[in-house]
């Protein structure tokens, strides 16, 4: 178990752990490339799948670009599917499921990156507006969403991606699809195709060269406590009708 220390600064929420922590100011420690309990990138479904996304691509930037799309696309957005176990985290995990949330996903990709020697980490953070439908929104009664996104090692920077909403997710919500070049962050839109504010970073939770899982099950409960109870497999987020700006 994890022993977070949770301390208030400057209105920002960060977890005070030592062993988990990642200094963005420097070149990422041995521990952005290590297999954990969560990012198993030893494990051969992991192995498989990142080397197919990156097929014969030689240079970094390009394989983390590969990578980015494989999750982006590749595995399906569900916010629903948040009512799991530590073990349903996992990387290989994540990738039998198929889908995920955006805090899933940003810890495959990271996994996948580890998988072909780049080092990686995940990032946690709170946002405002949200993809989200009407019944979403209802069930969690707040617009306050508990994020993640992965953090990449390229070219002696780390550079921030939000792999979350698949394309065709975002072409039913009308947002425009999170595009990355290896060289910027490419983090949620503040703005939908309509120019509509779609999303706002209200703060940082950290970031991290593990997943810290008590943290993040004890922020989804203690939040969202009815939201978690009630999401399970019987909600299709694909039918859901998008919440009004």
């Amino acid at each position: 178990m994890l022993a977070n220390h949770i301390v208030i600064v400057s209105h920002r929420t960060l977890i005070m752990n030592s062993e988990l922590a990642i200094d963005l100011s420097h070149a990422p420690t041995p521990a952005c490339l290590a297999a954990t309990a969560f990012l198993d990138c030893h494990h051969p479904a992991v192995i498989d799948y990142a080397n197919g996304a990156i097929g014969n691509t030689q240079g970094v930037r390009d394989r983390a670009i590969k990578l980015y799309y494989a999750v982006r696309d590749g595995i399906r957005y569900d916010p629903y599917h948040c009512n799991i176990g530590p073990e349903s985290y996992r990387a290989s995990a994540v990738l039998a499921d198929g889908r995920g949330y955006c805090i899933p996903k940003a810890l495959l990709l990271a996994t996948l990156a580890r998988a072909v020697g780049i080092p990686s980490g995940i990032g946690l953070a709170d946002v405002r507006n949200h993809l989200a439908t009407e019944e979403m929104l209802r069930g969690m009664n707040t617009t306050r969403f508990f994020h993640g996104y992965t953090l990449l090692y390229l070219d002696d920077h780390w550079v921030k991606a939000s792999p979350a909403f698949n394309l065709g997710m975002c072409q039913r919500f009308d947002v425009l699809p999170l595009e990355f070049d290896g060289i910027h962050d490419a983090l949620l839109h503040p703005y939908d195709a309509r120019d509509r504010r779609h999303m706002e970073y209200l703060g940082e939770h950290g970031t991290f060269s593990d997943l810290p899982i008590d943290f993040v099950l004890k922020t989804l409960w203690e939040r969202y406590p009815g939201y978690m109870r009630s999401a399970n497999a019987e909600h299709q987020f694909e039918t859901e009708a998008p919440a009004h700006h």
